[in-house]
């Protein structure tokens, strides 16, 4: 692709002036839309537009010592204006060039821009802090832990943060072996793996990071509606309203994102501002936890748990652990009996577990000496609607409608894997940084250092706030999911000091600047897939507002939000982002490890801490974690990303970015070409190789396109496909061939040869068309019609003379006669037969051609059908039994036909042929001398020498005779067999016919246009073949 630049002259550029700067950035601009507009020619890959290398030029610059390398200027720039523009180059930012563009358009002057540029604190760190140190942390991990214990929970925890580490690397090798644009994930797996795998990873990535919001802002309405406020639900669950705490997730937090939305819509940079308030709340939290922990060693907090047996009850629906209590000498009910019992003291009738089992009080937080560890070390995993017990602790079996009691329930079955599901979201905001590349100074920097920090942070708080849980909170307390048992209050919250409130306040300014995090990101993502536009139905969402924004992304992206908080449950959406993060992740390793397994020149990162090893490691562990956590979510992830895949493939995504899949295909190329020289391929594996040789007219264009409809016909064997073409004088044909190709939906190659005539052309192309093991076995062309009626004899001399270059080079060889009446590859067939006769054997090519055309939709109803010929002293029967079983060991379905062909004798020039069916073989006559073989075998070769013997007559005196003679004798089998072919095969769709040899001497040419003109005379469409002597298909396995 042709690329327009900017001069920027070397002897007077104010290097160190900001000015200046601005001026070269908006000639850049300018120039852009040329750039664009650009054509190329031909499968020549398109150069990518790039504004460092300048290729306009001024003699003053370049001087009178540069003239040697004048002619080249135009496509290699000199190395002074490359370095100068090296030297000058700048990184706009997301969003300049769309402002600059918008003043420009209103007609006042453009000025230089400075969009929000951000380091590795700002932009990365605390984006990726925020996003791990989310909801999970403060909400669900000190139930994981209750729940699966320590060891158990150590292992969820080891597992996903060692996958988002072990990500983070390959992404940060990616991320630093080049300039990462925004859309961060997607930008990089995309120029690493290809469009198609870029575009459904991206998707992936867009629809995890959306998802993620909606966790957050459900989160956040969790802790608001439980923990803050109560009083402000609308919904009152249990009072007729099973569904009454959803329904309150559900309302508010639509309000929520409405709120998140107006915000991300004012400007990224008030989401920054605001960002730096959110993970101070973060960090004073997590201080706060660490506080509490130091101070239960010293003094336990005094929270204290009632339990009825070892039942754990609901302390917020009553004030006092007692049955009852003395009050003015009178013994009263409390409350707490007045749930287990009817009527008065004398006479009430009480719940049997409640009369059999005493309440006791228990320390919520024993604190960090006093040994509790050792009973949170292993798993308690429970079923859904079951009460939560303490392990240890004995209690009166009895019969109770425990549905109807203040216990703490199970609200979910729980078991090893739904914790991972559930975990894992905790540790997603790896991506963070990188889908803010656009709004990085310095990304190739930012974004290694950023999240590996961020990573190797969150992973200490969480694998120690594990232990630290375990050894600090008794286990039935962590197994509360919703503090319950603690007067409905966050159960980290009880371990926090000073107050309980910093835990709340903390956590809940964290779920709200992750919300805002992911709202930022997500609408970024499907911008930048949106303008690559590999996905036409997404391009509305690559427009922006001035400053850069994704408006209409940033929408699509609420609305995707919604239906993720219409779910209602934190428990239930974390297993879906967990998926679509998975699979981001999967294939950011991957891409890593191509990239470094095939050594790409242009792979040189700079963060040079990587393996190929480690990128498996990450990617099997990706994977695992996908079908683990579950495994039918897992597979409509992938379900969805081939879809998307296969989209992109189909609408024919032309994108050339050097990805490592093009790559790895140009070596499996290679290695696969060195493996098919090393020896010839088994018949088993024969396919035809098609070397397609096609005329053009007088306007270059195609003079029989049906010949690649033919072509793609035959394609069901996948072999390989050369289109060519010889040409006179000029190379500009190369389209049309191509745009004939692509009409015709025939895959393969184009290749055009510039020839001072046509024979040598072609002879050219059969000898050197292909390369190594991959070359044509075969050549296909087109009958030379009105040959006869041609003013000059060299269409149909350079027939013959093809037909002898490809028997000299043991080639098949494939004429299409009548090709223009050839079905196209639009056109179906309707019930036919597709006739082959059979009469000589040279490698079973006519027997491989019908099946294989049958498996095009075009052939696919029509019937095959074989001939052969038998001679007089042949057993026709015979024939035809063995013709079948060899049919059937082939596993190819046909109906066979034998003819015979009984004797004839020549006088004086005249040959008499007779021709009979199978019907007539009592009839046959004795075989004579002058009898000849149409179908010739070594046994028959013997037989025929020993007859011509006894009639004093050698086969070198046939061949001897004089032309004449031999011409009028072939003419006669010609006019005999058409007769025969005709008769039988006159409705054929199509008839296969054998292609006798060319003659020896030049001086027969003619004759032997008229013997293939007369044999094939009166027939719809024939294709005739010859062999290239060896076997090419096999009745064995």
């Amino acid at each position: 692709m042709p690329t327009n630049f900017t001069v920027v002259p070397v002897e007077d550029t104010p290097i160190a002036n900001a000015d200046y700067d601005g001026e070269i950035l908006k000639d850049e601009d300018k120039e852009e839309p040329h750039t664009a507009a650009g054509h190329y020619s031909g499968d020549e890959t398109p150069r990518e537009t790039c504004s460092l290398i300048s290729t306009d030029h001024d003699d003053s610059i370049y001087g009178i010592n540069m003239a040697l390398y004048e002619d080249e200027i135009d496509s290699t720039p000199m190395v002074s204006s490359l370095l100068n523009k090296l030297a000058n180059y700048t990184n706009i930012t997301q969003g300049v060039i769309e402002h600059e563009k918008a003043e420009s358009e209103d007609g006042i002057q453009r000025v230089p821009v400075n969009g929000p540029q951000m380091g590795t604190f700002i932009g990365v760190f605390l984006p990726c802090m925020q996003n791990i140190l989310g909801v999970i942390l403060f909400l669900r991990l000190t139930w994981i832990v209750g729940t699966a214990g320590i060891m158990d929970a150590l292992a969820i925890v080891f597992m996903c943060c060692s996958c988002t580490m072990l990500t983070a690397i390959s992404m940060s090798a990616i991320a630093t072996n080049g300039v990462v644009p925004a859309g961060g994930s997607y930008y990089m797996i995309s120029r690493a793996l290809g469009p198609e795998f870029g575009g459904a990873v991206g998707l992936c990535s867009y629809l995890g990071t959306t998802f993620a919001g909606s966790m957050y802002i459900l989160g956040t309405m969790e802790i608001f509606l439980t923990y803050i406020m109560p009083n402000a639900a609308v919904f009152k669950a249990g009072t007729g309203e099973p569904n009454g705490m959803q329904n309150n997730m559900r309302i508010y937090g639509t309000c929520c994102l409405a709120i998140m939305v107006l915000v991300v819509f004012v400007g990224v940079k008030y989401v920054n501002k605001l960002a730096l308030v959110f993970l101070s709340c973060v960090m004073l939290s997590i201080m706060a936890i660490y506080a509490g922990v130091i101070q239960s060693a010293i003094k336990p907090p005094d929270s204290q748990v009632c339990l009825l047996g070892n039942r754990m009850l609901q302390n917020s629906m009553f004030d006092k652990c007692q049955k009852t209590e003395v009050i003015n000498n009178v013994t009263t009910p409390t409350k707490l009996w007045t749930l287990f019992c009817e009527g008065d003291l004398g006479n009430a009738t009480c719940n049997e577990y409640f009369t059999q089992n005493n309440l006791t009080v228990i320390q919520a937080v024993p604190g960090l000496l006093s040994g509790v560890i050792s009973d949170n070390m292993w798993a308690h995993y429970g079923k859904y609607k079951t009460i939560v017990e303490k392990e240890g602790k004995s209690s009166e079996p009895a019969s109770d409608k425990t549905s109807e009691m203040p216990y703490v329930f199970n609200d979910i079955t729980t078991f090893f894997t739904l914790l991972v599901g559930i975990y894992f979201p905790s540790v997603t905001g790896i991506m963070a940084g990188s889908n803010r590349s656009g709004d990085l100074r310095d990304p190739q920097r930012s974004i290694p250092t950023g999240t590996i920090m961020a990573i190797a942070t969150t992973s200490f708080i969480y694998i120690s706030c594990v232990v630290l849980f375990g050894a600090c909170i008794d286990g039935v307390v962590l197994r509360d999911k919703y503090g319950e048992s603690v007067n409905g209050s966050l159960v980290v919250a009880t371990l926090a000091w000073p107050s309980s409130w910093v835990i709340v306040i903390g956590s809940f300014f964290s779920c709200c600047g992750a919300g805002l995090q992911s709202l930022t990101g997500a609408p970024r993502i499907l911008q930048a897939i949106s303008r690559d536009g590999i996905m036409p139905f997404l391009q509305v969402f690559g427009h922006s507002k001035s400053n850069g924004e994704p408006t209409w992304a940033l929408l699509l992206t609420a609305a995707i939000c919604e239906i993720g908080i219409l779910i209602g449950s934190l428990d239930n959406v974390a297993p879906i982002l967990s998926m679509f993060f998975l699979m981001c992740y999967l294939f950011v390793n991957l891409a890593c490890a191509v990239q470094t397994l095939l050594r790409t020149p242009n792979w040189r990162p700079r963060f040079k801490f990587y393996h190929w090893s480690l990128s498996f490691l990450g990617m099997s562990l990706s994977l695992s974690l996908m079908f683990v956590s579950s495994w039918y979510y897992a597979l409509v992830v992938i379900l969805i990303s081939g879809c998307i895949y296969k989209y992109i493939e189909y609408r024919g995504a032309e994108k050339e970015w050097g990805d490592g899949i093009r790559g790895l295909s140009l070596n499996a190329a290679q290695y696969a070409l060195i493996k098919l020289e090393e020896a010839p391929p088994h018949t088993k594996n024969w396919r035809p190789q098609l070397l397609v040789l096609l005329k053009l007219d007088s306007d270059l264009g195609v003079k029989h396109p049906r010949l690649l409809s033919f072509t793609s016909q035959l394609k069901a064997g996948k072999g390989l496909t050369i289109v060519c073409s010889v040409l006179e004088g000029t190379y500009m044909a190369r389209e049309n061939i191509k745009a004939a190709m692509a009409k015709e939906k025939t895959k393969g190659f184009c290749h055009v040869v510039v020839s001072s005539n046509q024979r040598d052309g072609f002879s050219h192309l059969i000898q050197s068309a292909g390369l190594g093991g991959m070359k044509h076995n075969a050549v296909l062309m087109a009958w030379p019609a009105n040959w006869k009626q041609s003013e000059s004899n060299l269409s149909w001399k350079n027939f013959i003379e093809t037909v002898r270059e490809t028997t000299a080079a043991h080639q098949a060889l494939l004429v299409a006669k009548n090709i223009d009446s050839f079905p196209t590859n639009q056109e179906r067939l309707g019930v036919g037969t597709i006739d082959v006769w059979w009469i000589v054997h040279d490698g079973g090519l006519l027997m491989l051609l019908p099946f294989l055309l049958r498996q095009h939709k075009v052939w696919r109803r029509c019937k095959m059908r074989i001939f052969t010929v038998a001679q007089m002293d042949d057993n026709s029967i015979q024939m035809k039994k063995d013709l079948q079983m060899f049919l059937y060991h082939l596993r190819l379905d046909a109906k066979v036909e034998v003819v015979e062909m009984v004797r004839y004798n020549f006088d004086q020039h005249k040959l008499k042929i007779s021709c009979n069916s199978h019907a007539t073989l009592n009839d046959k006559a004795k075989p004579t001398s002058d009898r000849v073989h149409m179908t010739w075998t070594k046994e028959k070769l013997i037989s025929e020498r020993n007859r011509l013997r006894e009639a004093n007559m050698t086969v070198r005196d046939i061949f001897s005779m004089k032309p004449d003679q031999t011409n009028v004798r072939r003419m006669h089998t010609a006019v005999k067999l058409n007769k025969v072919v005709v008769n039988k095969s006159q409705g054929a769709q199509l008839v296969l016919l054998n292609m006798p040899g060319p003659p020896k001497n030049q001086g027969g040419d003619e004759s032997y246009m008229e013997f293939l003109e007369v044999l094939t005379e009166g027939l719809k469409r024939v294709l005739l073949v010859r062999g290239s002597g060896r076997e090419v298909i096999t009745i064995y396995s």
